[in-house]
C-alpha cells in the first residue's frame, strides 16, 4: 500500500494498520465519531480505556485540545516527538472513544515519519491504539499481526521504517502545581523525567 493510499483510507472514514515508533498502531481520523467507534468495536476495548491519539506537528495539538499549559509545553518541549503521551483536556468535539469519565484524552508528537507524514497529510490528528485485539499482545512485526483484526480493516500501511519494538509509549498526567504521575511507564522512564526537572507522585 501506498502512502497515498493511506492517507485516502483515513480521509474517507476508514480504519487503517500503521507503524508508529514503537509498535503498529491500528486507528482514524480522530476527529470522525464514527471512524472511531469503529476502531474501539473491531479491537474489542471496552469504553473505560479511551483511544490514544497522535499528533504529526506541535501545531496540530491546537486540534486535540485547547489547554495548552505552561506544564504542558514544558514537558513538550522536553520530550516530544516522541515516545511520551500527555493526557490533556480533550476538546469537547472529539468522539466520545478518545475521552475519558473526565473529558481527557492522552496524546504524543510521534517521532516516527511515516505515522507524522500521515497526521501531517490526512490534515488531522490519528487514533493510535496498538494493533491486536483487546487482551491479546501487541507486535511491531507486520508478520504476527492478527489475521482477525487485519480482516476488519481497510488497509495495512507497511513500509520503511519500521516500528523499533520495545515497551511502548509513557503515558503521564501532568498536575497544575507542576507535578507529574506516570501512568503507564514505558520508553520513557521515570528516572528521564526526574532527570529533566520535573516532580513525580505516586
Amino acid at each position: 500500500m501506498s502512502e497515498q493510499e493511506a492517507i485516502n483510507i483515513i480521509k474517507t472514514g476508514g480504519v487503517l494498520i500503521y507503524p508508529t515508533e514503537t509498535l503498529f498502531a491500528v486507528g482514524a481520523d480522530a476527529c470522525d465519531e464514527r471512524a472511531a467507534n469503529r476502531v474501539a468495536l473491531i479491537k474489542g476495548r471496552p469504553v473505560s480505556k479511551p483511544l490514544p491519539l497522535i499528533i504529526g506537528s506541535m501545531e496540530q495539538l491546537d486540534l486535540v485540545t485547547s489547554f495548552a499549559s505552561a506544564d504542558l509545553l514544558r514537558i513538550a518541549s522536553h520530550f516530544w516527538p516522541g515516545p511520551l503521551s500527555i493526557l490533556v483536556k480533550a476538546r469537547e468535539e472529539l468522539p466520545s472513544a478518545v475521552k475519558d469519565s473526565r473529558g481527557y484524552t492522552s496524546v504524543r508528537w510521534t517521532d516516527h515519519p511515516l505515522a507524522s507524514s500521515l497526521c501531517l497529510k490526512a490534515r488531522t490528528p490519528l487514533i493510535a491504539t496498538s494493533a491486536n485485539m483487546s487482551g491479546k499482545p501487541a507486535t511491531a512485526d507486520v508478520s504476527k499481526l492478527d489475521a482477525d483484526l487485519t480482516v476488519m480493516v481497510e488497509g495495512v500501511f507497511d513500509s520503511e521504517p519500521g516500528p523499533r519494538g520495545g515497551s511502548p509509549s509513557t503515558v503521564i498526567e501532568p498536575f497544575k502545581d507542576g507535578r507529574i504521575k506516570i501512568l503507564r511507564e514505558g520508553v520513557v522512564s521515570g528516572r528521564e523525567l526526574i532527570r529533566a526537572g520535573f516532580v513525580l507522585v505516586e
